[in-house]
């Protein structure tokens, strides 16, 4: 027989001088350990892992369904001075569950960030979804759960809320004011995906809050 050389080593412990190695065994009971201990430890780390890497993956491949446009009045209804009160059904078939209420007014000064012809505030409050109010002597939102505060624009002015109030997109179709789909807004009041109540979409912690698909 062929001497072994070093690209041929033993399968034996004896062989290769292990310490604890006994004729006839090919693994001790230190590498046994060891093997289960980094199995263990590649099994939890993929428990961690694989969930978090599919909440940040999904909304590229989930498929959004747009919901249609629904009609909040007439252009008459609204002024550019106040937001007035308006009930939408979000979620379709679950009866009062799925209406909420949004504040709409004219938009008198449209710009980049702002071009809806009416501006739609949802009363969603971005701290843990608690429903806001419009006080009109303020002309502010207030939220009652936690005592956040927004002003005329909804960005935020006190109280624990991460980030303005959302929107909806508003069109104008034959003197009719209609309201599309939710957005969020940073603190720039620039529109970026929808995020769910207390997820930041400012700076490095949007990267730690990604978007759904379901919000």
């Amino acid at each position: 027989m062929a001497p072994k050389t070093d690209k041929q080593k033993s399968k034996y412990t004896v062989d290769r001088g292990w310490p604890g190695g006994f004729e006839g065994e090919t693994l001790t009971r230190r590498g046994f350990m060891t093997g289960v201990a980094l199995g263990a430890g590649g099994v939890a780390s993929a428990m961690f892992g694989l969930p978090a890497l599919g909440f940040a993956l999904g909304p590229i491949f989930e498929k959004t369904e747009h919901r249609a446009l629904l009609d909040v009045g007439s252009t008459k209804d609204f002024n550019g001075d106040t937001y007035l009160p308006a009930v939408i059904t979000t979620t379709a078939g679950i009866g009062q569950a799925g209406k909420t209420l949004i504040y709409v007014r004219k938009n008198t000064n449209p710009t980049d960030k702002q071009p809806w012809p009416y501006i739609a505030i949802s009363t969603r409050c971005a701290h843990l979804g608690c429903p806001v109010r419009f006080i009109e002597a303020a002309r502010s939102f207030v939220c009652p759960c936690h005592g956040g505060t927004y002003n005329y624009e909804g960005e935020v002015t006190g109280g624990p809320p991460v980030r303005p109030l959302d929107r909806f997109e508003t069109f104008v179709k034959s003197d009719r004011v209609l309201v599309g789909e939710r957005f969020s807004v940073n603190s720039q009041l620039e529109r970026v995906p929808t995020r769910d109540p207390g997820a930041h979409v400012d700076g490095f912690w949007q990267v730690l809050y990604p978007p759904r698909p379901t919000v």
